[in-house]
C-alpha cells in the first residue's frame, strides 16, 4: 500500500480492477457495435433510419465516458469518479436497450413509430426539376427491417449488446463499491 494510499482510501488501486475491466469492455463493445453500424451502412448499403441513428448516440457517449474511466482506473483515480463514470455507461446503455425495444416494436407492428422517419432532406433544385429529383430519394422507414439474422431485426440486437454493456458497467460498479 502506498503512502498516497493510505491517506486516501478512495485512491486505493485495488478498487480500480473491477472498474478497469469493466469499462474497458463497455468501450470496446461500444467500439466495436458502432464499427458494424458503419460497416452495414457504408459497405453493406444498410441505411439507417432516424430511430437507427438516434441509437448510435449511446455508444457516441460510451466511448469517451468509457475511456476516460479506464484512463481513471489505471491511474488511480478516486472511486467516486470512477463510480461515476461507470453509472454513466451503466445509464446511458440502459436507456439505449430500452430506445432498441421502442424501435424492434415499431418493427413488428406492436405500436407505432414516430413520423419523422423520411428521406434525407436535400436541395431539390428547381420546380421543373422537383419531381425527377424525387424519384431519386431513397426513403428510409423505421417500421420497415432491412436486415435481419436468426429471427432479430439489428435493432434487436442493439438492446441486447446495450443490455450486456450495461450489465458490465453495472457489475463494475458494485464491485468497484464493495472493494475495501
Amino acid at each position: 500500500m502506498t503512502t498516497q494510499s493510505a491517506a486516501l482510501p478512495a485512491f486505493d488501486r485495488a478498487a480500480s480492477g473491477p472498474a478497469l475491466t469493466a469499462s474497458l469492455l463497455v468501450t470496446l463493445i461500444a467500439a466495436a457495435t458502432i464499427a458494424g453500424a458503419w460497416f452495414f451502412q457504408l459497405v453493406l448499403e444498410i441505411l439507417p433510419c432516424p430511430l437507427c441513428l438516434e441509437q448510435r448516440y449511446a455508444y457516441y457517449l460510451a466511448i469517451p465516458i468509457g475511456a476516460l474511466t479506464v484512463l481513471g482506473a489505471r491511474n488511480g483515480a478516486p472511486r467516486p469518479l470512477l463510480l461515476a463514470g461507470l453509472a454513466i455507461l451503466a445509464l446511458a446503455t440502459l436507456a439505449n436497450a430500452g430506445l432498441g425495444g421502442y424501435h424492434a416494436g415499431v418493427e413488428w407492428g406492436f405500436w407505432k413509430g414516430p413520423t419523422d422517419c423520411s428521406g434525407p432532406v436535400v436541395n431539390l433544385g428547381s420546380a421543373t426539376d422537383l419531381l425527377s429529383r424525387l424519384d431519386t430519394v431513397k426513403v428510409v422507414r423505421c417500421d420497415e427491417v432491412q436486415w435481419r439474422f436468426l429471427g432479430i431485426s439489428l435493432a434487436g440486437y442493439n438492446v441486447l449488446i446495450s443490455l450486456l454493456m450495461a450489465a458490465i458497467a453495472a457489475w463494475g460498479g458494485v464491485a468497484t463499491a464493495k472493494r475495501a
